[in-house]
């Protein structure tokens, strides 16, 4: 009987050895909890020239879901040797719990189909939000169904070997400080819940080779660089221990973003093949709330002016990506990609583009406006994915520090009462760090998550009558809020009128400092015949105030 048992192993590891079929598979992660990553190791024998490239090799997790559903979770080569035995693994996140069905399908081409026998596992159920996914124009939703609006900022990469700054470079090189085990912890304490990071050159470039302008970075002949791989894997626990979410630009990749890279079968492979190894290494988390393809896509096309980039190849490219990204994702994360201030003629409608985005720089007055226009034009949700007084890095800052700051405070307020799921993200992170503004985050915050509370993820916007203030008004549950901003150079001292329709009985007002996060009480209010009135109130040069208004 042993004889027959160990003659048959034998037998099973030659045909494992000979023939091209997924061996061993182990699940690494021994309890398994919903919302949570699980691992799983695999072993496969199969030829090829580059694993990375599924047009000639592909390992899949085939799950079925508690309630039945089919789910394709591709996985990624970790390391051995065409013809050889070979290891894969698996990220998975379970957005059920109860009891799971998985099985491993490798293909390729010259490599015989073959599906792993059948396994289970069963995930237990968890306090965990899960991933994020659009509601309306004003909040995203968790899969446990709590709202979520993005506290947000740009944190786009960590400090740079050589920066080409001007006035900032020494400043910008500090690793010391502008690294993301420093910005993303503070960032989080002080309120901050949502950034924007991108995979270019020099910050997690990871199909570059050397030359990375960043001393975090190893050079490497691998086709996906190692050292670069574990930080972003370092970078995305990170987000995760700190519980920031973020829009991870993509990019082109180490490639050039030319009008061949929007229309050429091999180029479009090729990033298909990268967009495959990022899903199948970083989408299992929750904490990458969006895909964003390009930064500033209209600058791209306008890279070369006498020949620029035909708006149709730009918009057929985002639509094909778009659609090949959606099949890919088993968690359909939330896709966007962003303009500099050019719209690209039928971009905005690309069906499986989730959230549309602009960049505003030099008119902040414009903020609300633009995203209620967009929203209503395109009926999707917008974000204003950077923002700032200025955007040429020729200036020096200092000369207009005082601007600089004001600009930073307004516009995050102007997001908070326009319909956008992510406030407005401040650029030059860097800048406003240093000059302690940081935690100006935490008022916006707690208003936010004030607003979230009262309304239970619903937003009304409100007409506020408010003279020469900047004035913005929504009233979430049975609560009222306002911002007013004084945009003159005196003092300002008027009546503030919120048309609230059925305004009757006795109201409470309080006021709130969001700097030093102060509140006060009021009592200069009156309501009567639709309208809350705030009589008096004053206001100094640039300064800026909000009220909470409530029923007795």
């Amino acid at each position: 009987m042993k004889l027959n048992i160990l003659t048959t192993s034998i037998l099973l590891l030659f045909s494992f050895m000979i023939h091209a079929q997924i061996g061993n598979v182990r699940q690494l992660t021994e309890k398994i909890t919903q919302y949570d990553r699980s691992d799983f190791r695999i072993e496969l024998k199969g030829k090829w020239t580059n694993p990375y490239l599924q047009e000639e090799v592909t390992l899949d997790m085939l799950v079925t879901t508690p309630s039945g559903e089919n789910l394709v979770v591709p996985c990624y080569y970790e390391s051995g040797e065409s013809g050889k035995v070979s290891v894969w693994m698996a990220r998975f996140t379970p957005r059920e719990s109860g009891e799971y069905q998985y099985q491993f399908e490798l293909k390729g081409k010259n490599v015989k189909r073959n599906v792993s026998g059948k396994q289970s596992f069963t995930a237990e159920k968890s306090d965990l939000n899960g991933f994020l996914n659009t509601e309306n124009d004003w909040i995203l939703r968790f899969d446990n169904g709590m709202p979520f609006r993005g506290v947000a900022e740009n944190i786009c990469w960590e400090s740079r070997i050589n920066d080409d700054s001007r006035f900032f470079k020494e400043l910008h090189e500090r690793g010391d400080i502008f690294n993301y085990d420093r910005m993303i912890p503070k960032f989080a304490k002080n309120g901050g819940n949502f950034v924007r990071v991108w995979m270019c050159s020099w910050n997690f470039p990871i199909d570059r080779k050397d030359n990375f302008n960043n001393s975090r970075y190893e050079p490497s002949e691998e086709y996906f660089n190692r050292s670069v791989v574990e930080r972003l894997d370092h970078f995305i626990d990170l987000c995760e221990k700190e519980n920031v979410y973020v829009m991870l630009c993509l990019g082109q990749g180490d490639v050039n973003a030319d009008n061949n890279f929007f229309i050429d079968s091999e180029a479009k492979k090729r990033y298909k093949n990268r967009l495959r190894y990022i899903v199948a290494k970083w989408g299992y988390s929750p904490n990458i709330a969006m895909w964003e393809f390009f930064n500033e896509i209209d600058n791209i096309k306008f890279r070369n002016e006498k020949n620029p980039i035909p708006d149709e190849a730009i918009v057929s490219w985002h639509e094909e990506m778009s659609t090949y990204l959606k099949g890919l994702d088993p968690y359909k994360h939330i896709v966007t990609t962003s303009i500099s201030h050019r719209d690209i003629e039928g971009l905005n409608s690309v069906k499986n583009i989730d959230i549309n985005q602009k960049h505003i720089y030099n008119n902040t007055d414009i903020l609300s406006s633009e995203i209620v226009k967009y929203v209503e034009e395109f009926n999707k949700p917008y974000i204003i994915g950077e923002f700032g007084r200025e955007w040429d890095w020729s200036k020096n800052f200092d000369d207009f520090s005082h601007e600089m700051d004001i600009d930073f405070k307004r516009g995050l307020w102007y997001g908070i009462f326009s319909p956008t799921p992510v406030t407005p993200m401040s650029w030059w992170w860097e800048y406003f760090d240093a000059r302690g503004m940081t935690p100006y985050f935490r008022g916006v915050r707690e208003i936010n998550d004030r607003m979230l509370s009262a309304g239970k993820g619903k937003f009304e916007s409100l007409t506020v009558n408010a003279g020469d203030f900047h004035a913005y008004g929504v009233k979430c549950g049975d609560e009222v809020y306002v911002y007013l901003y004084n945009p003159k150079n005196s003092t300002i001292i008027t009546d503030i009128e919120i048309d609230l329709p059925g305004t009757v009985g006795n109201y409470r007002c309080e006021s709130y400092e969001p700097a030093m996060r102060v509140y006060n009480e009021v009592d200069h209010i009156y309501a009567a015949d639709g309208k809350i009135t705030l009589k008096g109130e004053i206001l100094g040069s640039n300064c800026e105030l909000l009220y909470i208004i409530s029923k007795k």
